[in-house]
């Protein structure tokens, strides 16, 4: 009885000692919850037709968590200039985990000339779900960047439901 008893205590020994480096490896490895690419196409399609609902062809950007684009496009008549302006405004809004209109006030101080790519304006909003951050999207090209802002806010709605249930 004695030996059956120490033999599964030093069975039990061994594998919490085999289970040890393994839960130790783990806690060394992050993982990182990114959009697929459809989610962020359906973002950046949806964006841009509830700009085209108010008869303004924009730009936008999508970027995810680190601020790498994932998607970039251009309504066929949005100037140009939109598209690297949505860019900044994307960028700027995942690196401060901000929407553009809550960023106005930094405009005002040292950071525009520190941080080379950023935009400190409304016209881009951040997503989010379950107390995560994806990314954000960046739109341009409308008269006031509040309705390239609400343009992004309705990009990111067409998903929120979806991307909550995860």
């Amino acid at each position: 009885m004695l030996k059956k008893t120490l033999k599964a205590a030093l069975v039990s020994v061994g594998l919490v000692s085999v289970a040890v480096p393994v839960a130790y490896a783990d806690s060394l490895v992050v993982e990182v919850p990114r959009l697929t690419l459809e989610v962020n196409n359906k973002i950046a399609m949806e964006t841009i037709k509830a700009c085209e609902a108010k008869g303004i062809p924009v730009s936008v950007t999508v970027v995810d968590r680190n601020g790498i684009i994932m998607v970039k496009m251009r309504d066929s008549m949005a100037p140009p200039v939109s598209l690297p302006i949505s860019q900044k405004k994307a960028y700027t809004a995942v690196m401060f985990n901000a929407n553009g209109s809550q960023l106005t006030r930094q405009a005002e101080g040292a950071l525009p000339t520190l941080g080379e790519g950023l935009a400190f304006m409304a016209g881009s909003v951040t997503i989010s779900a379950g107390g995560r951050l994806f990314g954000a999207v960046g739109v341009s090209g409308a008269p006031d960047g509040m309705v390239d802002e609400e343009c992004a806010a309705a990009g990111v709605e067409a998903v929120q439901m979806d991307l909550e249930m995860m």
